[in-house]
C-alpha cells in the first residue's frame, strides 16, 4: 500500500494520506514512513555528530516510543482528550450521547458546540485528510465515517500503538509537530523528562495549538482542577512568550553539516530508510572522538590568544592515503561577530605557506638544488606598480644561504629570487594544478608577491596541496563522505609534481637544523616523530597558518579573525603552530615508538646523496636530482645568480630641467657579476658604470668576457 507524508506549513501538515479511501495504514507502516525535518550527520562509526534542519516548512524531530514519553504527559492528554480511552473500541458512545444532547441545547442558544472525538478518531484524521476536522461544521455523515474509521483502527492497532502514533503525529504549537519537537522546542527537554506542569500545557495545546498564552494557562488550570494555578500561569507565559528554537541533539560539526545537508525536498523522500527512520542519515568520514579533541585544542588556543585579538580558528585533519577528512572544525571565541563563517572554506591570504610549491617547481625544473646558494640581501624589483622591495619577517639579512635553509627558515627575499628564476606564469600554473581556485587573474596581476603568499587560499585547498607532497606529488580530491556523491566519477590520482621534487621539499620542511636559522631548535614544529611542516603569516598579521604532515596524516590550522582585523604580535610559531602540534600529538599518541609510520620516509627513487660544504653552513649530506649533483665528494657553493640591480626592469626616469644635462647621469649596478663582465647600452659598449641620461627607451645588458648575456633590463628616460 502506498503511503505519503503530506508536508505543508499548516499544523495539520504532518497527516498521512492513503491511496485507498476506506483502508488506513498499519502502525508499522506509519512509523516506517515517518520523516523528520532534521538530518543527522554521522561519523565513520555511526555516532551522531550533528543534527541539522533540512525542512523549513515544519519542525518534526524524532519518533518517540511510548516507553520514552513521560507518564505525566500521557495522563494529562487522556484526561483532556479521552478519559475512557482504554474502555472504548474507538468511539466513546457515552461521551457522544452527552455531546449530542449538549449540542442540541447549544444550537438553540447559539453557543459553541462540544466535541466528542476520541484519540482514535483524532488519529484517523491525522492519518487521512478526509477524516480531519474542517473549518466548516461537520455533518452527521462525515462524523459517522470518522467513527467507522476509528473502529477499524481499533481492530488492528493496539491501544499503546494508537497512543504512541497520536502523540508523534499531533501538532502542538506553531511549526512544532510531534511530542519530541514540542518537548524540545518549548521546554528544551526530551519527552521522558516532562513535568506535571509541562504535561498540562502540552495537553491543552493539542486541542488548541495556536491559542493565546492566557487561554492556555486558564485551560491548564482547569485541567489541574484549580491546583497550582499561579505556578502554571507563570510557566505557560514563560514557554509561550516567543520563538521555540530546538537545540541540536549533537553539535560537533555544524559547518560540515551545512555543507553536506540536502535541500528541503529530502525531508519528503518516500524511499525507506535503514534501521529506525527518525531522520535523514548523512554518513561522513569524520571521527567523532578526534573531532572533539580538535575542538578542545582550538578552544584552548583561542583562550590563550584572546588577549592578542584572536577570535577565530579552523583545523582540518586528513588521512594521506585515502584523502578522507577525519576532523573538520571551525571555531570562534565568545567575542567573535562572525561565528557562522566556515574557516575551512573561507578564502584567506596564504602568507608563506605557498613557498614549498615554489621551491618544488624550481627543483623539478632543475633551476635550483637544495644546496644552491640564494642571496638574502636588500632587493628592489621594478614593476608596473612601482618598486617592489620585499623584506624578511625579522627585517634581517643573512647573505648567501642555501635553498634548504631559505625554505626551512622561511626567508622572504630568497623566495622572491626563486620566483624570478621559475617565472610568474609557471608558478601560477603550478598553483592551479594543485587546486588553488583563487587564481582568477593573470600571473602579472599578483606579481612577485605571489612568492610570499599574496594569494587568497582556503584551508582545505592548502591541506590537500600539502597532502600531495606527502604522497609523492600525486593529488586526489578530499573525501568528506564514505562514498562519492551520486553521479560523480571516481577520481584518479593526478601527478602535479615529480616524486623527487616532492621528497626534497618534504625533507627540507622536516629539517630541524635548517629551520633553526629563524625559529631556533626548540619550537612547536619540532615533533618527536617525523613531520614536515610550514608556518605562514599574512600581511598585517591578519592570518596565521600551520600546515604539515606525517607519513599518515596531514593537518592544517588557521587562526585569525573572520572580520579581517589584525592580530597583535602573533606569528605562525605562536599562533597556529601550538594547536597543530597538539593535534598531531593526539593523532600519533597510540602509535608505537618503533612504528615505521613515525619514521622518516624513504627517499624517492633515483635521488643521489652527496657530501657538501655550503658557504656559511655546516657540512652535510644533501640530496640531488640526477644531473644536478656536484662532481666531487665535497662542494663549495658558488656565488648566486647574476642580476642587474639598477636600473630596474621597466623603470621610468625623468630629466630635471633645473639641472645641467651633463650632470644628470645614471649609475649601473649589478649583483654577482663575474670578472671581465661589461655593460652594453642599446648597441654600444659602456666602459664605465656611469651613463649620461638620454631621452628615449633603452636596453641595458650585462655581458661576460665571451659575449654571453648574463642579464638585461629595459627602461625609459623622459
Amino acid at each position: 500500500m502506498s503511503l505519503a507524508i503530506l508536508v505543508a506549513p499548516a499544523p495539520a501538515s504532518n497527516a498521512y494520506a492513503v491511496s485507498t479511501p476506506t483502508v488506513l495504514p498499519g502502525f508499522e507502516e506509519v512509523r516506517a514512513n515517518w520523516r523528520s525535518s532534521e538530518a543527522h550527520l554521522l561519523d565513520r562509526n555511526g555516532e551522531l555528530l550533528q543534527e541539522i534542519r533540512i525542512d523549513p516548512r515544519i519542525r518534526r524531530t524524532a519518533w518517540t516510543p511510548l516507553s520514552d514519553i513521560s507518564p505525566a504527559l500521557i495522563a494529562s492528554v487522556l484526561k483532556a482528550e479521552d478519559q475512557r480511552f482504554f474502555e472504548h473500541a474507538g468511539v466513546d458512545w457515552l461521551a457522544a450521547g452527552k455531546a449530542a444532547l449538549t449540542n442540541t441545547l447549544a444550537n438553540l442558544r447559539k453557543e459553541k458546540l462540544r466535541g466528542a472525538s476520541t484519540l482514535t478518531m483524532q488519529l484517523a484524521g491525522l492519518l487521512d485528510a478526509k477524516y480531519r476536522a474542517r473549518i466548516a461544521r461537520r455533518n452527521v455523515a462525515e462524523k459517522w465515517r470518522q467513527m467507522q474509521a476509528a473502529q477499524e483502527l481499533e481492530k488492528s492497532w493496539s491501544k499503546a500503538e494508537i497512543l504512541e502514533a497520536y502523540l508523534n503525529l499531533a501538532p502542538f504549537r506553531g511549526e512544532l509537530s510531534g511530542i519530541d519537537a514540542a518537548s524540545r522546542g518549548l521546554f528544551d527537554k526530551r519527552p521522558a523528562g516532562l513535568s506535571d506542569d509541562d504535561s498540562l500545557i502540552l495537553a491543552v495545546l493539542i486541542r488548541s495549538p495556536n491559542a493565546k498564552p492566557k487561554d492556555v494557562a486558564r485551560r491548564a488550570c482547569i485541567l489541574a482542577e484549580e491546583k497550582n494555578c499561579n505556578q502554571l500561569n507563570a510557566r505557560t507565559f514563560n514557554v509561550l512568550s516567543g520563538r521555540y528554537p530546538i537545540l541540536p541533539a549533537a553539535n560537533l560539526a555544524p559547518h560540515l553539516a551545512q555543507r553536506l545537508a540536502p535541500g528541503p525536498a529530502a525531508s519528503a523522500l518516500k524511499t525507506p530508510q535503514p534501521a529506525s527512520p527518525r531522520s535523514l542519515p548523512i554518513p561522513t568520514t569524520l571521527d567523532a572522538s578526534l573531532q572533539r579533541q580538535v575542538q578542545s585544542v582550538l578552544a584552548q588556543q583561542l583562550r590563550h590568544l584572546a588577549a592578542r585579538n584572536v577570535q577565530d580558528a579552523a583545523a582540518l585533519v586528513v588521512d594521506n592515503a585515502s584523502g578522507a577528512v577525519l576532523a573538520y572544525v571551525s571555531l570562534s571565541g565568545s567575542d567573535s561577530n562572525a561565528a557562522q563563517n566556515d574557516g575551512v572554506q573561507a578564502p584567506r591570504q596564504a602568507g608563506s605557506t605557498l613557498k614549498p610549491f615554489l621551491y618544488g617547481l624550481a627543483f623539478e625544473k632543475r633551476l635550483l638544488t637544495a644546496a644552491s646558494p640564494l642571496e638574502d640581501a636588500p632587493l628592489s624589483i621594478a614593476t608596473n606598480g612601482g618598486q617592489y622591495a620585499p623584506e624578511n619577517y625579522d627585517h634581517a639579512f643573512r647573505g648567501l644561504v642555501s635553498a634548504r635553509y631559505a625554505l626551512a627558515s622561511s626567508l622572504n627575499i630568497p623566495a622572491v629570487q626563486t620566483l624570478k628564476l621559475t617565472g610568474l606564469d609557471p608558478f601560477s600554473a603550478r598553483l592551479q594544478e594543485l587546486g588553488f581556485a583563487g587564481l582568477t587573474e593573470a600571473a602579472d596581476f599578483y606579481g612577485y608577491s605571489l612568492a610570499l603568499g599574496s594569494l587568497d587560499v582556503r584551508l582545505e585547498e592548502l591541506v590537500n596541496a600539502y597532502r600531495s607532497l606527502a604522497n609523492g606529488g600525486r593529488l586526489t580530491p578530499l573525501r568528506y563522505t564514505p562514498v562519492a556523491p551520486k553521479g560523480q566519477a571516481k577520481q584518479t590520482a593526478k601527478r602535479v609534481q615529480s616524486p623527487q621534487a616532492s621528497f626534497l621539499v618534504a625533507d627540507i620542511l622536516s629539517d630541524r637544523q635548517a629551520r633553526a636559522l629563524t625559529f631556533g631548535l626548540e619550537n612547536p614544529l619540532a615533533t618527536r616523530y617525523w613531520t614536515a611542516v610550514k608556518t605562514g603569516t599574512s600581511k598585517d598579521l591578519r592570518d596565521n597558518w600551520c600546515v604539515g604532515f606525517s607519513r599518515r596524516f596531514t593537518t592544517g590550522v588557521w587562526v585569525g579573525n573572520f572580520n579581517g582585523s589584525p592580530m597583535h604580535d602573533v606569528s605562525g610559531i605562536s599562533g597556529a603552530a601550538p594547536a597543530w602540534a597538539a593535534i598531531m600529538d593526539r593523532l600519533h599518541l597510540v602509535e608505537g615508538k618503533h612504528n615505521s609510520t613515525l619514521q622518516a620516509p624513504k627517499a624517492a627513487s633515483g635521488l643521489i646523496r652527496k657530501t657538501i660544504q655550503p658557504a656559511g653552513e655546516p657540512p652535510r649530506q644533501e640530496w640531488f636530482i640526477p644531473g644536478t649533483e656536484p662532481a666531487g665528494d665535497t662542494w663549495q657553493a658558488a656565488r648566486g645568480v647574476v642580476e642587474i640591480l639598477h636600473p630596474g626592469d621597466a623603470m621610468i626616469l625623468a630629466l630635471d630641467p633645473d639641472i645641467p644635462p651633463q650632470r644628470q647621469q645614471l649609475y649601473f649596478r649589478a649583483r654577482n657579476a663575474p670578472e671581465g663582465a661589461v655593460w652594453q647600452i642599446d648597441e654600444s659598449r659602456q666602459e664605465t658604470d656611469a651613463w649620461p641620461l638620454t631621452r628615449g627607451k633603452h636596453q641595458l645588458r650585462l655581458i661576460d668576457a665571451v659575449g654571453q648575456i648574463l642579464d638585461q633590463v629595459e627602461f625609459e628616460v623622459r
